[in-house]
């Protein structure tokens, strides 16, 4: 089991917020890459923590289909 990783409230609050708008599915993904990029970093700050998080989140993102004319919400 790998060992856990001792992040600032910042930090984890910038991590959580870039998973947020990402699939429920997507975002254990999202988290586990973080967690592995942030693993390998030199040094840690809130710099480092938001590129890994960058670097991640543009791969994990799955942009919707605004092309399809269904409503965007059950409230429409």
């Amino acid at each position: 089991m790998p060992s856990p990783i001792s992040l600032t409230d910042s930090e984890l609050a910038a991590i959580m917020d870039a998973a947020r708008p990402l699939s429920p599915s997507g975002r254990d993904q999202f988290l586990r890459r973080v967690a592995e990029a942030i693993c390998v970093l030199p040094e840690r700050g809130d710099g480092a923590i938001h590129r890994a998080i960058r670097s991640v989140w543009r791969d994990c993102y799955d942009a919707p289909d605004l092309r399809i004319s269904e409503p965007r919400s059950r409230a429409y």
